[in-house]
This record gives C-alpha cells, structure tokens and sequence, in this order.
C-alpha cells in the first residue's frame, strides 16, 4: 500500500520560494538544486524567483503564492537570517491566511540570534509552519532550546555520484576557497593566511571562486595588490566547472565567521580535499576537529597558518581527513536524503 500512497502524493503539486539567482551571477542556491531533485522523484514544482532587485523578487514571490496557492499542496520557503528572514516571514503569513500550509527551510547561520531579537515574529513564522526543516543539528538544537516541536532534520544533500574522490596525502601548498565573496564569510582571512604560508612555502598559491556578492571583493583585491599574493580569482563558475577546476588542489579553507552546514563544504569532502575552518556556528556540528577536519577560531590568521602547515607537514593526518571527509558525507547523498523528504512532504 505504501508505493500506492507515495505515487498519489507526489502527484501533489509543490510551490518552492527562495534565491534563484544562479544565472544572475550567484551561487547555485538550495531552492535550484532540491526543486530538480523532487521533480525527478515525481512532484511537480512550482519555484521562484530569480527577480535580483530585492524588492521586485519579494513582490513576485508574494504574486506566486496568490496564482497557485488554490493548486498546491504544499509551500516551501527557504530561510535566512539577514535581510531575507523577512521574505521568509512575509509569505508565512500570507500562506497562513489563505490556509495552506508551509514547511521552512532553515538556512541562516544567525538564526539562532534571530530566534533571541524577533521572538514573536519568530514564533509567528516557525510555529504555524507544518514542519521547520533543520539542515544541521546546530539549527535542531537552538530551535528546540527555543521550544519548537515541529522540528525535521534534513541534511543539505549533494548527489555523491558526481563528486569523484580523490585521496589526498602528500599535500602541496595549493589553497582552495569557494564561497560567495561576503565580508560575513570573511575572504581576507584567506589572503592574510596565504600571505603566512608563502614564508615557509614560497610556491604556495590560493584560488577563490565564487561570486561577488558585496565589496568584500574590492578588499580582497586590493590587499592582494598591495602585498602581491599569487591569488585567482575566479569568479562565480558553473558547479561542474570547479569541480573539475578543484582536482589541481589540495587543501580546501572556510574562513566563515558566520555559518550553517555550507554545501561548499560538504562538496570539498566528497572530493577528498582536506578542510581547515573556522569553528563558528553549525560547523563544529558538522566536522570534528582531527577526525575529519581542523577546527579554527574565527579570524586567527596565526591559528589557521598554523593548521594549513600541520597540514602539509604530516601526510598521515592528510590522508586521514581526506578519507574521513569522504566517508561523512555519503551521508548526504540524495539517494539517503530523499526518504526523509517523501516523509515530510507527505506527513
């Protein structure tokens, strides 16, 4: 009976809000990458919006969930901690007043802040949502401090078979930074940490990908001018593109100050690149330091420089967190993931 069930429901159609700004310059978003994957389970989705003017994006995210509200099952709203939060709330309440239920996606790192400085709008979004998906067991765990029962843990997923592993352990000084350029995500740290390891390795080299999302970029420029850093940057590239770009590389840095569970991070690991980051956030959630990862106080370019050359200097840990890193996220896979998605959507 229960394929029977699953066939109807996902005949159900679903409305998906969120960033869909990857042809506007950005970063695939989670919105982009989960509506493919349900479509290929048998859902039809509905998904926005691309608009980049911030306001215009919220005007036809509202118009979306006016035209197809009557037809859809149900309303996914990817979450966010800055600014967006408010897109997030704005349509809860609109859901909410035309009776269809909704289930948010939490993605902020700041949330929890969020939870603490707008708690009655907070409760307004989170308690009325049919379910509150948690990417991280850091969101799981401030949001249930917080009281929320309505709580599903969803981890970020990629589809492992397109990340080809790569055992690393006789590293080279090559640094690898993929992340949108904002100053919350911390890119200097990354030049000031290049800029320590070229005194012990004189060929050490860093790449940032990614796209410019603020000035953040103007800084990281202008530093590496000044102190002439053999950095590229590339810009936002598509996926597959840095994918393949990834494999002249051997160790991935996260220089964050504020995070969740970053996909970038995850897809390092698929790679078998070993992670140095900061410990801030959802991260020491995700990784342990020494076993799949090392762990860094944020903006400590002394501690980072210092976890980069552990590094290159002892190939066993190396090869170890390459492995290690692999090894986690197979627990991220689609193919593992998607259960507890049918669960939740048809619940």
């Amino acid at each position: 009976m229960l394929p029977k069930k699953r066939k109807k429901l996902k005949s159900k159609q679903l409305l998906y809000l969120g960033n869909k700004l990857s042809l506007k310059g950005r970063n695939v978003s989670t919105v982009e990458f989960l509506s493919g994957q349900l479509e290929a389970e048998g859902y039809k989705v509905i998904s926005g919006s691309s608009q980049k003017n911030q306001a215009l994006r919220l005007a036809d995210m509202l118009l979306m969930v006016l035209k197809h509200h009557s037809r859809t099952h149900i309303l996914l709203i990817d979450t966010y901690s800055t600014s967006a939060f408010w897109y997030a709330y704005l349509l809860s309440q609109l859901a909410y007043a035309l009776k269809l239920d909704y289930i948010t996606i939490l993605h902020g790192g700041d949330l929890p802040k969020r939870l603490q400085s707008h708690p009655k709008h907070c409760q307004r979004l989170f308690s009325r949502a049919k379910v509150n998906v948690a990417p991280s067991p850091y969101l799981l765990h401030h949001f249930e401090k917080a009281g929320y029962t309505n709580l599903s843990y969803i981890p970020n997923t990629i589809n492992l078979e397109n990340y080809k592993f790569q055992q690393r352990e006789q590293l080279q000084p090559n640094l690898l930074w993929v992340r949108s350029f904002a100053h919350i995500y911390n890119p200097l740290l990354a030049l000031k940490v290049l800029e320590a390891l070229l005194k012990s390795y004189p060929d050490a080299k860093l790449s940032m990908v990614g796209p410019f999302k603020d000035d953040s970029i103007e800084d990281c420029k202008t530093y590496a001018n000044e102190h002439n850093l053999p950095v590229t940057f590339t810009g936002g590239i598509p996926k597959e593109d840095w994918l393949e770009y990834a494999k002249d590389f051997d160790i991935f840095i996260n220089t964050t100050n504020v995070d969740n569970t970053p996909v970038s991070v995850i897809e390092a690991m698929a790679l078998g690149l070993p992670v140095v980051s900061t410990n801030v956030g959802g991260i020491p959630f995700l990784l342990k330091d020494e076993q799949d990862a090392l762990l860094v106080n944020p903006d400590d370019v002394h501690s980072f420089t210092e976890a980069v050359l552990k590094l290159l200097k002892n190939p066993e840990l190396a090869r170890k967190l390459s492995k290690a890193g692999r090894q986690k996220v197979e627990h991220f896979d689609w193919e593992v993931v998607k259960e507890k998605w049918h669960a939740v959507i048809s619940d």
